[in-house]
């Protein structure tokens, strides 16, 4: 018999606005554009899990979601007109860059989605996407529990999930903007049961909390946030915001996420949610080799991940 792994796809590896962004002249996209720098292109960000390679759970549903299955053949239909491998969707949190492709899944059946309580409120009131799909193929949402139980989805074998409740804040259009809740923003732990290998993915994270410190020091893996190298990198286009300030830790400095990776032992680490001005893009950077003498790599669209 042939001995099970998880695979992981990374579907997207950018953050919001992907890579080049659309309006953006910044170094980064001028030269990718240019193809003056080794560099890849890169969609918003999104990964598929399976333990069979044919049942997936997508996390997230980015606006490039179209794009990404038709560039992985494991997910599209077999055997029949329409169909898909997605057995459901987790949403991490509610994010405009990490929700907005649930609408172009809308010609299907309906969705079945899994979310914390404070997402689901997002996604029916602020950006009310889930009171759209009902117009079109529907939603059968699922709670995420938050207290630290696993839990299992249909359809997919050997495969358990638990959440871990992260510090953020929630999108600018959720009505509890400026008052953060449990479940606005979470990491997840994703472990085979057969094998008792696990990945923890967190696309943002802007605290480390020791709940977290030790499900990342327990994963085989962690697919973490790689959104910014320095705290003030978007000042460099002209937008005065701190990585920090916004749920990101950026990878430089003090407290930084490479100081905080050095001290796991057990992890393969990947950084993952890449922003456009970020240099690691850029393959031949310092900074990318600064991320190699820590053995953290960079995670890249249509990267396989397995465990």
């Amino acid at each position: 018999m042939a001995k099970k792994s998880m695979q992981i796809r990374v579907l997207g590896s950018g953050a919001g606005g992907g890579f080049p962004q659309w309006n953006c002249s910044c170094p980064n996209c001028k030269a990718v554009r240019s193809g003056s720098i080794k560099a890849s292109t890169r969609n918003q960000s999104s990964i598929a899990v399976s333990s069979d390679g044919e049942h997936w759970v997508l996390f997230n549903a980015s606006p490039d979601v179209r794009a990404q299955l038709e560039n992985f053949p494991e997910i599209h239909p077999k055997n029949k007109v329409r169909g898909t491998g997605i057995e459901a969707i987790v949403m991490i949190d509610s994010q405009i860059d990490h929700a907005t492709g649930l609408l172009i899944l809308r010609e299907g059946d309906p969705l079945t989605i899994y979310c914390t309580d404070m997402v689901k409120q997002d996604l029916s009131t602020g950006f009310p996407i889930f009171n759209i799909l009902q117009h079109f193929c529907g939603v059968i949402d699922h709670p995420i529990p938050l207290d630290g139980e696993s839990f299992t989805i249909a359809n997919i074998d050997d495969l358990e999930f638990t959440a871990l409740p992260l510090k953020s804040k929630a999108p600018p259009y959720s009505p509890h903007r400026n008052d953060p809740h449990e479940g606005d923003n979470i990491g997840m732990i994703i472990r085979q049961v057969s094998t008792g290998k696990s990945i923890f993915y967190a696309p943002g994270l802007g605290v480390i909390e020791p709940h977290v410190e030790k499900a990342m020091g327990e994963a085989d893996c962690v697919l973490v946030d790689g959104t910014f190298w320095t705290d003030d990198e978007l000042a460099s286009v002209g937008r005065p915001l701190l990585a920090r300030e916004i749920g990101h830790i950026p990878q430089s400095g003090e407290d930084g996420m490479i100081e905080f990776l050095d001290t796991l032992e057990k992890p393969r680490k990947i950084l993952i949610h890449i922003n456009n001005t970020n240099p690691i893009l850029n393959e031949n950077s310092k900074e990318s080799d600064i991320l190699k003498q820590h053995d953290i790599e960079v995670s890249f669209d249509n990267m396989n991940i397995e465990l």
